[in-house]
């Protein structure tokens, strides 16, 4: 398997979940590229895209192009920590590249995706897949960090939520690959699980069709992309067949240059997950 596990990144722990999240029946799942804080005007505004997150009133949020203190485009700012600061939630953070600081003393350059749960983390990896570095001239695909693996202490039991971004070239071979390694994942252990990211395909492409053999797609039937006026959709809430999709919807806001996927999803069986 291609699949291994990195140096576990740590949890963050940001505010209490609310009490509400606790007993509410079901879960609210949102998928998000957030453009690294930039709307589709590019201008860069953490606040707008907190406030962006706050609206989907989610459980759990997968989030795609997230920045810490990565560069100037983000203000070197620590988005993972201060969206879930802003918004009273568990984070997770995974990075894709991490980087050795701009000056000693400063920290590291780190850009990937992250997890934000109104619920507890019970346990996260930064987990590897097929990737085609885009800071190394001449690269070939090789695994890399950045697949987010997530255990949150949903109501009814344990979750695995995975969060992940894959490869935007038009050629799908990468993708293929990645979809392997996801699935490798995912196949390991029983119990519920959901994968959320911007998948950089439409769903009928021929290197997903694998993920529909485990994974229900929850189907906002809108586009996502670009936010302004989609003309296809690449982002993506899945789940195990230990869910129902009750409802999936898109949510128009160009507070980034995606708009967000947001699926409420039901259990339909008791489940057990090993340690």
């Amino acid at each position: 398997m291609r699949l291994a596990v990195v140096v576990l990144a740590a949890v963050l722990a940001l505010g209490a979940a609310p009490a509400a999240a606790a007993h509410r029946p079901g879960l609210t799942v949102a998928s998000y590229n957030i453009h690294a804080g930039a709307g589709q005007d590019g201008v860069f505004d953490l606040a707008r895209t907190a406030a962006a997150i706050r609206d989907l009133r989610a459980d759990v949020v997968g989030l795609q192009e997230v920045d810490v203190h990565w560069d100037a485009r983000s203000q070197y700012r620590d988005e993972a920590t201060e969206l879930a600061r802003a918004l009273g939630m568990h984070v997770f953070f995974a990075p894709i590249y991490d980087l050795d600081p701009p000056a000693p003393g400063a920290p590291r350059r780190q850009y990937g995706v992250a997890v934000l749960s109104r619920y507890p983390i019970l346990a996260a990896r930064n987990l590897e897949i097929t990737r085609l570095s885009t800071l190394t001239p001449d690269a070939a695909p090789a695994p890399a960090p950045g697949f987010a693996e997530v255990t949150v202490a949903a109501h009814g039991g344990p979750v695995r939520v995975y969060a992940t971004h894959l490869d935007y070239r038009a050629d799908p071979a990468v993708r293929q690959a990645q979809v392997a390694d996801m699935l490798a994942v995912l196949d390991r252990l029983p119990g519920p699980e959901i994968l959320t990211g911007d998948l950089n395909a439409e769903p009928t492409a021929p290197e997903l069709a694998p993920l529909w053999t485990s994974l229900a797609d929850a189907d906002p039937r809108a586009g996502t992309y670009p936010a302004a006026e989609p003309v296809k959709r690449i982002d993506f809430v899945t789940a195990s067949r230990h869910f129902a999709v009750r409802s999936a919807w898109t949510v128009a806001t160009t507070a980034s240059d995606h708009r967000p996927v947001v699926t409420r999803l039901e259990r339909v069986q008791s489940i057990s997950v090993r340690s």
